[in-house]
């Protein structure tokens, strides 16, 4: 994921030789530079770690308005029918 606007935040960290090394070998492997390739894997990863977030509690009129929606019989959705009848955009 790359934004369009300028960089302004700066980040310091400190790597072992190792890390240095596998980072840069990995960085010049998909024709980075070092900074873009920690940025795009470090937001891949923090992106990945935000979905990951399956637990979420809720209490009270929230609560009771989940299940209810939960419990409905499945209703027909033209839009997913018609979505999921595409192919996807890689096996095109």
């Amino acid at each position: 994921m790359s934004m369009v606007t300028a960089r302004s935040a700066r980040l310091g960290l400190r790597a072992t030789p190792y890390q240095e090394a596998v980072l840069r070998r990995a960085a010049e492997a998909t024709h980075q530079s070092m900074t873009d390739f920690i940025l795009d894997s470090a937001c891949q990863a923090a992106e990945q770690a935000l979905l990951d977030q399956r637990l979420f509690l809720l209490s009270g009129r929230p609560a009771q308005a989940l299940l209810e929606l939960l419990d409905r019989p499945a209703q027909v959705n033209d839009g997913l029918a018609d979505l999921f009848s595409r192919p996807a955009p890689w096996k095109r």
